[in-house]
């Protein structure tokens, strides 16, 4: 899940994994698997950083998970 803010400042939080595709034409055009189009203040770059933290946070908790003792 990662945490944007609409054009009208609402902050929302978004499971990236429903990500299709995101635009910037000039505003940031995020298209998810369902149709839903969102466009959010945060640049296209933005979005794709916090997808990809989000992504190794989850990595990281999964592999600190496997390197525990039962």
């Amino acid at each position: 899940m990662i945490r944007l803010t609409r054009l009208n400042h609402v902050p929302m939080v978004l499971n990236s994994d429903l990500i299709e595709h995101i635009e910037e034409t000039p505003d940031t055009v995020v298209t998810l698997t369902t149709g839903q189009i969102l466009r959010v203040r945060e640049t296209a770059d933005q979005v794709v950083e916090r997808v990809v933290e989000f992504r190794r946070r989850i990595y990281r908790t999964d592999q600190l998970q496997e390197e525990m003792p039962d």
